[in-house]
């Protein structure tokens, strides 16, 4: 068995294996699934000398552990977080080379939510349709981390990549979501319609990769009954029968049955990827 292998010591509250995604699927049902937050993904595989999308993991709100059976270029990004390496700190959002034997810690994140760990030859598990990433609806892709999974790691990169380290946006303290009308927006009365871009939502915990889900003002229909299903795109906000918004993600489903009041310029959804619950959000018009 190659050494170029980590193995999870702490797996964390949700960790996955995450690329640039499975596109092309949709037809089949199958979402495009990838990193939350594409361009964090893409800034840790730069620094450790990988192609931007190759596949790494995506924590969820308290980090994991690993250790590493070679020595291996390693990069943390995303959401802040304290880094260790066998216990001493090192820093966030650069490389650093770990030798083998060692532990990387990566800590709750201070601010924001997900945290991507890139790793030199990144991740290398059997991709299925195309992609290594975790699907959580679809269940395609590598199961969640568990203590004592070994990952494998592609050949090992030259080194570090092309800059030491990278500036970086934090996560937003208001979350502002350039939106176009949807196809379903004659669903909702005029009043609902104002409301929606002009009063203010919350990240809700009950988030996740599919969706996220916001407290604020209920959006009344101006039409009743069933919508057939029909086909959703990612940064879709589906209005369920609470009234109240989702904002589909990575994961989210293909087809939907609650209508579409709006759209999310995908360049926002990013920031989406790190608004953790209470975060305040608005919705205004894509110019």
């Amino acid at each position: 068995m190659s050494d170029r292998v980590v193995s999870v010591v702490r797996a964390g509250a949700l960790t996955t294996v995450q690329d640039s995604g499975r596109t092309g699927y949709a037809h089949l049902g199958v979402p495009r699934s990838g990193a939350l937050d594409p361009a964090a993904l893409r800034l840790v595989n730069r620094l450790v000398g990988n192609a931007e999308g190759a596949a790494a993991l995506e924590t969820t709100v308290d980090g994991c552990a690993l250790r590493s059976g070679c020595d291996v270029t390693v990069a943390v990004g995303g959401a802040p977080c304290p880094v260790r390496v066998d216990g001493r700190p090192v820093a966030w959002g650069v490389a650093v080379r770990m030798a083998a034997g060692s532990v990387l810690e990566v800590g709750a994140a201070v601010r924001g939510v997900r945290s991507y760990v890139g790793l030199g030859g990144g991740i290398a598990v059997e991709p299925v349709l195309g992609s290594r990433s975790t699907d959580l609806l679809s269940g395609l892709g590598p199961a969640p981390l568990a203590q004592g999974a070994v990952l494998p790691l592609g050949p090992g990169t030259t080194g570090r990549g092309h800059a030491d380290a990278a500036p970086w946006p934090g996560p937003p303290d208001e979350l502002v979501l350039r939106v176009r009308p949807g196809p379903r927006d004659d669903w909702f009365t005029g009043a609902a319609l104002r409301a929606f871009t002009t009063r203010a939502y919350r990240v809700s915990p009950a988030s996740n990769r599919i969706g996220l889900r916001l407290d604020g003002p209920v959006l009344e229909r101006a039409v009743s009954g069933e919508l057939a299903s029909e086909g959703m795109v990612l940064g879709a906000v589906q209005v369920p029968p609470d009234g109240r918004p989702v904002v589909f993600l990575a994961d989210h489903p293909t087809t939907g049955g609650y209508p579409v009041v709006a759209v999310v310029r995908e360049a926002d959804l990013g920031a989406a990827a790190q608004a953790s619950p209470g975060t305040p959000v608005r919705f205004v018009p894509a110019r």
